[in-house]
């Protein structure tokens, strides 16, 4: 709705239903289970002004659970009655920012943003399966910037850092495993707009807490990642994708869990378990559209 020249709002509402079918090795924790769920939204824009406004978003939403955590019966790990979880949990997220074009080819955006959690869905290592645990708060800032230097070239960068805490337990238990606290994203980007494309891309993924304590943390992550392609003629294209283009030795996702390798006690040991980033690997392809 356009109230004024200078003054919008929007409103609607997201239906979601869901059926979870599992079938499992341990017949007790096969089953379906059936869940829906109703997310209303709203946002109102302020402006333009001087190729600047303002706006504020709020609404209602939801991650799904695990399946296998719906129709669960018996841990697959111990085999002791376990926990069924809510298919779905609610998620209430809010953001204010502002928007502006100050210069010719520069855009801009800063927003400030909360999201609260009815459950947060952490990663069980021995199991194999995820844990639909304690309730959530996050809050962040985000800035996102784009400069064309020409019709053809432009230049972008995102910078992103969030503060993510459980809601509930002891204050020094409220750290959420794997939670990104920083990432930045640079890129440029080439496109003739008529055969030839490409970009670069850097990844920067900060350091994560792995424990509820927070006392082990992840090294950082820095990826570079390239593409390029070629029009060979209309509805066809030649690609080359470079991902980890300088072969860093790093990690795509750490995990803090007790496991036990050979000679070790038969408790096991906590120790970070790790997926590592795909080396340098190169893929062509050819992409044929009608």
């Amino acid at each position: 709705m356009q109230w004024t020249p200078w003054v919008r709002t929007s409103t609607g509402m997201r239906l979601d239903g869901f059926r979870f079918d599992v079938t499992s090795e341990r017949p007790a924790n096969s089953g379906v289970a059936l869940s829906g769920i109703a997310s209303p939204k709203a946002s109102l824009v302020l402006g333009p002004w001087r190729r600047t406004e303002a706006y504020v978003n709020w609404g209602l939403g939801f991650h799904s659970n695990d399946a296998r955590g719906a129709t669960i019966a018996l841990d697959p790990a111990t085999g002791a009655p376990a926990r069924r979880v809510t298919p779905v949990a609610r998620a209430r997220g809010a953001e204010v920012g502002i928007r502006t074009e100050p210069a010719a080819r520069l855009a801009t955006d800063l927003t400030l943003w909360r999201l609260d959690l009815g459950s947060e869905q952490l990663f069980v290592g021995d199991a194999g399966t995820t844990d639909a645990g304690r309730p959530s708060l996050r809050w962040g800032v985000e800035w996102n910037a784009a400069y064309g230097l020409g019709p053809w070239f432009t230049l972008d960068s995102s910078v992103a850092w969030s503060h993510a805490r459980f809601s509930d337990g002891p204050a020094d238990t409220r750290r959420i495993p794997g939670a990104v606290g920083r990432v930045t994203s640079l890129g440029a980007t080439l496109d003739s707009g008529r055969r030839v494309h490409g970009s670069l891309r850097l990844r920067h993924i900060g350091p994560r807490a792995l424990g509820e304590d927070g006392r082990t943390r992840s090294q950082s992550a820095r990826v570079l990642n390239a593409d390029a392609g070629v029009r060979l003629r209309a509805g066809t294209d030649l690609l080359l994708d470079v991902f980890n283009l300088l072969d860093a030795q790093t990690s795509d996702i750490d995990y803090l869990y007790t496991s036990r390798l050979s000679g070790e006690p038969l408790g096991g040991v906590e120790d970070v378990h790790t997926h590592p980033a795909v080396p340098r690997t190169i893929r062509v392809r050819l992409r044929w559209r009608w």
